[in-house]
């Protein structure tokens, strides 16, 4: 499995895979009726290609796990942010998803570590994950929390 940044050529590849995620998301029953996906897709787009290179990544970074074929099997997406807890700048992954058949052959860890990495190139305190907090997805919040403990997060 190739582990790398998105490039903006590679736009398609990333919004293919934040549909996925948002469908499985819906199909489990949680409702989103606050995203527009156009408006979605729009600032994907634009951040992707405002972005900067591997070395001095933008403020979305979109990491891609790739067969070695080329295609896009998953994505993990890192926001770089800038808080007082944090003690400054930091980083967010806000999504990681990987497509079920993928699931279960350390793509996830293997995402995780490359954002790991750039977090420690840009010289960031802190690197958090987010989660759905409240309702029916509270239960997703504590899956994403084991997930995380189980990664040594």
């Amino acid at each position: 499995m190739n582990i790398d940044v998105a490039q903006s050529h590679e736009v398609y590849a990333v919004l293919e895979l934040v549909e996925e995620l948002l469908i499985e998301v819906v199909e489990q029953g949680q409702e989103l009726p606050w995203i527009s996906r156009e408006k979605l897709h729009t600032d994907i787009r634009r951040n992707l290609e405002e972005a900067g290179s591997r070395a001095v990544p933008g403020r979305l970074v979109a990491i891609l796990a790739k067969e070695s074929s080329g295609v896009a099997v998953g994505v993990l997406l890192l926001t770089h942010c800038f808080a007082l807890y944090a003690g400054g700048e930091d980083g967010v992954i806000d999504e990681l998803y990987v497509r079920p058949e993928y699931r279960g052959q350390n793509i996830e860890r293997e995402l995780l570590d490359e954002a790991v990495a750039i977090s420690q190139r840009q010289g960031w305190v802190r690197l958090d994950v987010t989660g759905p907090e409240s309702g029916r997805e509270a239960a997703r919040g504590e899956r994403a929390a084991r997930f995380g403990k189980a990664l040594g997060l």
